[in-house]
């Protein structure tokens, strides 16, 4: 059985961010979301620093890849720092980090409406399943505390 290369690189994503799922968690219970986010920029750049001079890089883009790049890892970012304020003012992580990475379905919107995209019946039901998941994963029920409040 022959796995290809895109689904191998995909589950070792899945790995990594399932893990830092909890390590954002463990931070925001320690640090600020504003620090957080400052060692997850110096992390990032520092991984570039070793990755960038193992691979070749075409230097000549067109001024709308550059700004598309620029655009996504902006997005990136911003993203990863909500992400970080929501555990840090009280989201488990448990829910906190399956809503965020629920982001694919307004990225099918996105790639039907303007990439032209198509689904199949599996894939729209796949959809209708997240989409449930979020609802019954943003169903909490009050802690004990809560409810004396």
């Amino acid at each position: 059985m022959h796995i290809p290369l895109w689904l191998v690189f995909a589950m070792v994503a899945l790995v990594f961010w399932g893990i830092t799922g909890i390590t954002q968690k463990l931070s925001t219970n320690a640090i600020s979301t504003g620090l957080s986010f400052l060692w997850f920029g110096v992390a990032m750049i520092a991984l570039a620093l070793v990755v960038l001079p193992k691979v070749s890089l075409d230097w000549h883009l067109a001024p709308k890849d550059f700004w598309l790049a620029v655009i996504g890892g902006t997005l990136n970012s911003l993203g990863a720092y909500t992400s970080f304020a929501a555990l840090e003012k009280g989201g488990k992580a448990s829910i906190v980090i399956p809503l965020c990475y629920l982001y694919p379905l307004l990225t099918i919107i996105l790639a039907i409406t303007l990439l032209h995209e198509s689904l199949t019946r599996p894939q729209m039901a796949g959809i209708v399943l997240a989409l449930v998941a979020a609802i019954l994963l943003s169903q909490e029920v009050p802690s004990q505390t809560d409810k004396a409040l």
